[in-house]
């Protein structure tokens, strides 16, 4: 259950910015209320998460998570391209996850 959570705080992370990027500095009231109700159900959800998660853990998979989901929907939805050194840095964010969640004796499984 608490990678259910952390996952769930992940994507609603996501789905938040996404919404945040859409409300243009929130001139426009529907994306700008979805961002902040879904930013408010992922601390929802990471609150759980962080039961049996430690913090640092937690926090580390849910923002470098989110950090490649939201630049891979930034990158299609807003035809925002990365450049070598950002996809290098995506990359070594990912081997940083695969290693906390591999090898680290802090993650609850």
């Amino acid at each position: 259950m608490t990678y259910l959570f952390l996952a769930i705080a992940i994507v609603t992370e996501v789905f938040a910015t996404t919404m945040l990027k859409m409300s243009d500095s929130f001139t426009r009231p529907l994306p700008g209320l979805l961002s902040v109700c879904g930013y408010s159900l992922s601390f929802f959800a990471l609150s759980f998460a962080l039961r049996v998660m430690s913090t640092g853990v937690a926090y580390a998979i849910w923002s470098g998570v989110g950090i490649v989901l939201i630049s891979a929907i930034s990158w299609v939805v807003f035809r925002q391209a990365l450049d070598a050194p950002a996809m290098i840095g995506l990359g070594l964010i990912i081997a940083g996850v695969v290693v906390v969640n591999l090898f680290s004796h802090t993650v609850s499984h």
